[in-house]
């Protein structure tokens, strides 16, 4: 597995492209149905950088859409979050992400914290369809692949920019256009479309950074929704947030 592990990570180009490469190579070596790499700053999920899929891109997606998840808790604690059984009775965490996760027919989600350095800045998160836990040789190699997935982090991070309002509320750099609509190299995190309806609503609505992306959030959780599906609506203008105290309401423009 360290060998297989290596190779991807040594193989291929920098960035996103490793992200992904080596989350599907985990679901190919660890009887897991998906895997996803989230990006988790100042106790906040920030995106998800990559993906074995689109399904698992959306897996992972409810974790920033509703604030909570194995990945927030496992970058918090610093270890790793095994969840063998989402159905249990006993499994009480996350309710809105555990709901939304097994209408999708995921029973098992594990998540392991990404180091860089000393500071934990995300978390390999794998999804299964059926109940049981990873343990023996299947859980050590799925932490060694956390270990190896800081490398896509270090890309990521060399080329980081820092200059809006935005940047400093999530702690990253923003993507620039040209990898949003597909012709830069495709590295940054793929979560472009939320900063920009976050930043349109800053204006439309008067409000600060943290709380236009409360508004946005609450507006997919009302309507069953992701968070990237709303900003999606908001920034082609089929989607109009209510300036009011409530924040769920919307309505499309006439």
């Amino acid at each position: 597995m360290r060998s297989e592990l290596v190779a991807v990570v040594t193989d291929s180009s920098p960035g996103r492209s490793v992200a992904d490469a080596l989350c599907a190579t985990c679901v190919r070596l660890f009887e897991v149905d998906g895997a996803a790499v989230s990006v988790v700053l100042n106790g906040t999920s920030s995106g998800t950088f990559g993906s074995s899929s689109e399904t698992s891109r959306r897996l992972d997606e409810y974790q920033f859409t509703f604030g909570e998840g194995p990945c927030l808790d496992a970058v918090a604690a610093q270890e790793a979050v095994l969840v063998p059984d989402l159905d249990s009775p006993q499994e009480q965490r996350w309710p809105v992400f555990a709901n939304a996760v097994l209408e999708d027919g995921i029973r098992g989600v594990f998540s392991l914290p990404i180091t860089v350095g000393s500071e934990c800045v995300g978390a390999l998160d794998l999804f299964r369809a059926g109940p049981g836990p990873l343990q023996g040789d299947i859980l050590a190699g799925a932490m060694i692949a956390a270990e190896f997935a800081s490398a896509p982090f270090l890309d990521f991070m060399a080329e980081a920019r820092n200059e809006t309002e935005l940047d400093e509320f999530y702690g990253m750099s923003v993507p620039s256009e040209a990898d949003a609509d597909g012709d830069g190299d495709g590295d940054g995190v793929d979560r472009f479309e939320v900063y920009q309806a976050t930043g349109m609503l800053i204006s439309m609505l008067d409000v600060h950074a943290a709380e236009a992306l409360v508004r946005l959030r609450a507006h997919a959780m009302a309507t069953g929704q992701t968070a990237s599906q709303v900003a999606r609506a908001i920034i082609e203008r089929r989607l109009v947030l209510d300036r009011d105290d409530k924040g769920e309401a919307g309505r499309s423009p006439r």
